[in-house]
């Protein structure tokens, strides 16, 4: 007796099961790269937020001290706190990102989520593909600042020290006591001051700005605007005034009995103001090698940052319960060794020591060379044990 045949299965039911299950695999694919990111974020917001609180407040410190000295007003200092935060983010950005990353992949490593991942099927260069619209979200930012945002805050703050400067209050000042002036190279000293008629006695006054050192010595001094009453002025009566040149030329002293300076040209000639305030497309025509080694740098920023999260990928491997903080002393160590090489070849670039190009490009050699290392790392590790287990009898 012939047993009954079992119905023919329905047509389309096997194409409906296929899709059933790229749905539902594509489903956890997304489930688990949206749990990486978060994993990610959530340090990542705590830690910038934690190092901009410290940056703020040591930049707050060092207004206040101009504050209490009578050189800047509560306002000015608030204002310029927060906008040298805001040139901070281009470095506390990608040092947030890289310290975020290793410290919540580490965790994950540390609870054995990691190795639960890897069971299924999920690899490393699956984590690194959830991690990179992150990292990339993270670069764009990071340029925003480094190529728009940083120079106009610079632009703002030398502004606001030249305002500073102009409406310099001598009755604020002491006898005896020398003032920085603002973030400049000026320095000011004099042996009296004559509240009554708004004058300084007995002053000092030097200015190394542009290289080479300017030094005055007068009997008095006292603030006033120019002929045209626009621009404010510091006038030295009865002194002398000395150039020192630093590159080995000839001297100059000169006797005057009435020396003009003027304060806003004073505050507006310091080399890193043009370069840093300055915008990137005149430095991309500029032939000056500083120039250029300031426009490669505000270029390399995110892709400093786009290395440094890729590299803080592998760099959080960690083997469970070995710590969950275990790896972040290496991971510190690239990180400086990494900047410190951005550093050394801006500052041969600023020299002419490294030709425009490569320029500073080839402080990225050495990490994205470490990072193709530890990426293939685990995959060379498997094909050699694979080998040698195919060469045991």
């Amino acid at each position: 007796m012939q047993a009954p045949s079992s119905p023919p299965p329905r047509r389309g039911t096997e194409g409906r099961g296929h899709t059933s299950r790229t749905f539902i695999a594509d489903l956890t694919t997304l489930i688990i790269n949206r749990y990486i990111t978060l994993e990610i974020a959530k340090p990542l917001l705590l830690i910038c937020t934690i190092l901009a609180v410290i940056y703020a407040s040591f930049s707050s410190a060092v207004y206040l001290a101009d504050a209490a000295q009578g050189l800047l007003s509560g306002a000015m200092v608030i204002n310029m706190a927060l906008l040298k935060t805001l040139i901070g983010l281009e470095a506390l950005l990608p040092t947030s990102l890289y310290l975020a990353i290793v410290i919540g992949l580490g965790r994950m490593y540390n609870d054995s989520e990691m190795t639960a991942l890897y069971a299924t099927g999920y690899s490393e260069l699956q984590v690194l593909k959830s991690s990179l619209p992150l990292i990339i979200l993270t670069a764009v930012l990071v340029g925003m600042f480094s190529i728009y945002l940083r120079p106009w805050a610079y632009q703002t703050v030398y502004r606001m020290e030249a305002q500073a400067l102009a409406e310099l209050d001598i009755n604020k000042l002491e006898a005896g006591r020398f003032y920085k002036l603002g973030q400049t190279e000026g320095v000011l000293f004099a042996e009296h001051i004559s509240r009554e008629f708004n004058r300084l006695d007995g002053v000092f006054f030097r200015d190394h700005s542009n290289g080479d050192a300017r030094i005055v010595r007068a009997e008095e001094a006292y603030l006033s605007t120019s002929a045209s009453g626009a621009v404010p002025v510091m006038i030295f009566i009865n002194g002398k005034a000395y150039n020192l040149d630093h590159e080995g030329h000839e001297d100059l002293e000169m006797t005057f009995k009435k020396l003009t300076f003027y304060i806003n040209d004073f505050a507006d000639s310091s080399v890193n103001y043009k370069r840093k305030a300055v915008p990137i497309g005149k430095l991309m025509d500029s032939d000056s090698w500083g120039d250029m080694a300031e426009y490669q740098w505000r270029l390399s920023m995110p892709v400093v940052t786009v290395i440094l999260g890729l590299l803080a990928i592998p760099l959080s491997r960690s083997r469970p319960r070995q710590g969950r903080f275990a790896k972040i002393a290496v991971a510190i160590l690239v990180f400086a060794l990494y900047y410190n090489l951005v550093s050394v070849a801006r500052t041969w670039v600023d020299q002419g020591r490294l030709p425009e190009f490569p320029g500073m490009w080839t402080a990225h050699v050495l990490p994205v060379m470490l990072l193709v290392f530890l990426i293939a790392q685990p995959y060379m590790k498997y094909r050699f044990m694979r080998k040698a287990r195919t060469a045991d009898p």
